[in-house]
């Protein structure tokens, strides 16, 4: 529905409000958010004194962003890349929050709507938010959370390790104590909530953890989070990749998302009589995620880089199955401890940190609900390493291996009715487009081409 003048009044007065705030903080700036289809995090920023002009009229900005690759590349696709048109961001207000790494700076993220304020058809934040109402109307509410894994580097194009430790070892919490400290300081001014924070397998690399939340506010917290990571480290001199693939032979850094599907105050993971603990409305949202997962990999993993990560025996789930605990398949059910039925949930561990994470809550909704509305079942669970099931025995144990290509997840995408449906005609095309895009651009590269190509842009 377009902006009514109701609506601008109300939106002028409430930003009355939180300027006032602001400016009693000492915020002089206020950066604007939205995250765009290649999975970068775009920005347009406006002095304290224009927020109630924002908020009534919103900042200008161009469509064509929709058709930005990582390296700002434009691809002239089916409905984007072209030169003619204007938009205009509405900063979320609920969401504004004072930057404790960017002092004198606020940060909200943005709606993109046209000029006569209808929402953009390809706004990412409102597809989020248009399929968290679908799961409400169907009588549901879901909690989600994204893992953030970052490696630190002492230079850059080329990635040298920060720090020595061993993988989750103390030694490497001691090498950057103060930062880690300085980065709970800032989350901790900021609102959010941390669960935890460790060093993590890879060179350098190190893992954080944030509560589970309304999925787009965990969406919006997620791009939040990794943007403060990003201005502390630097403020110490350091460089941050959240790439999928920081070098060639590494592990790469994952994007996990958490979900729980509750209904009535219950989490229906944690509902259940049968050996797996989840009622039959839990198993139904997770058979529906994992039937469309070749699909859902042109959102969550959307990079050539991503799928330099997704390789066996590596705990990056290339393998299109489920399992109790299992951190080797692509979906792992987190069973909590007994008597703690909140701590249940559904981790995807395919994803990366290159996904758009508006896209992906909207796509693992979308997918969960087609499965609530099929009643589908799941698969017998795979409790071991898929890889270390003989090839000859995968079919019999139902080990399907996922897309291992870019270009094998983007026709998986392009094949889903229900993705493709959700996303509608403009964006999902767009998608599809980007995604060839990347496909083509990378057709005879390396490795160590991608990787040192990708290094640096999430």
């Amino acid at each position: 529905m377009p902006v009514d003048q109701h609506d601008r009044e109300r939106q002028a007065d409430l930003a009355r409000q939180v300027q006032s705030a602001l400016a009693e903080q000492g915020v002089s700036g206020l950066a604007t958010t939205w995250v765009d289809n290649s999975g970068v995090t775009r920005v347009k920023a406006v002095p304290l004194s224009r927020l109630e002009s924002a908020a009534a009229w919103g900042i200008g900005a161009s469509p064509v962003f929709d058709a930005f690759l990582p390296d700002d590349s434009i691809v002239s696709g089916r409905h984007a890349g072209g030169p003619v048109g204007d938009l205009r961001l509405h900063p979320d207000l609920t969401r504004v929050t004072a930057l404790a790494e960017q002092p004198g700076w606020a940060w909200a993220p943005a709606v993109r709507r046209q000029q006569d304020g209808i929402v953009h058809p390809q706004d990412q934040r409102s597809l989020a938010q248009a399929a968290v109402a679908r799961l409400a109307d169907a009588g549901y509410e879901a909690r989600m959370a994204f893992e953030i894994e970052w490696a630190l580097s002492t230079t850059k194009p080329d990635f040298t390790p920060a720090a020595s430790g061993p993988a989750y070892g103390y030694t490497r919490l001691i090498e950057w104590s103060d930062y880690l400290r300085d980065l709970l300081i800032a989350l901790d001014r900021q609102g959010v909530s941390v669960d935890q924070i460790h060093p993590e397998y890879g060179s350098a690399q190190y893992e954080i953890s944030v509560a589970a939340e309304d999925p787009v506010a965990a969406a919006d917290t997620f791009v939040l989070v990794r943007e403060t990571i990003r201005a502390l480290t630097m403020r110490y001199g350091l460089h941050a990749s959240f790439s999928p693939k920081v070098v060639a032979d590494g592990v790469g850094n994952g994007g996990h998302v958490h979900v729980s599907l509750w209904r009535g105050g219950v989490n229906t993971f944690s509902a259940g009589a049968g050996p797996y603990g989840i009622n039959d409305e839990a198993e139904a949202f997770t058979a529906g995620v994992l039937a469309r997962l070749p699909a859902l990999l042109a959102i969550g993993a959307p990079s050539p880089a991503s799928y330099l990560r997704l390789i066996p025996s590596h705990w990056a789930g290339p393998f299109q199955v489920w399992g109790l605990e299992n951190r080797e398949a692509a979906l792992r059910l987190i069973t909590g401890s007994p008597g703690n039925a909140d701590a249940a949930n559904l981790e995807i561990k395919a994803f990366d940190l290159a996904a758009n994470p508006y896209l992906v809550l909207a796509g693992l909704i979308r997918t969960g609900l087609a499965g609530i509305a099929s009643s589908a079942k799941l698969p017998k669970p795979v409790n071991v390493d898929p890889a270390s099931v003989a090839a000859a025995e995968h079919a019999q144990h139902g080990i399907v291996g996922l897309p291992s290509t870019l270009q094998a997840a983007t026709d998986a995408f392009e094949a889903d009715d229900v993705l493709m449906s959700a996303f509608g005609k403009a964006l999902a095309e767009t998608i599809i487009d980007l995604r060839r895009a990347e496909v083509a651009r990378f057709a005879d590269a390396t490795p160590e081409d991608i990787v040192a190509a990708a290094r640096w842009k999430y």
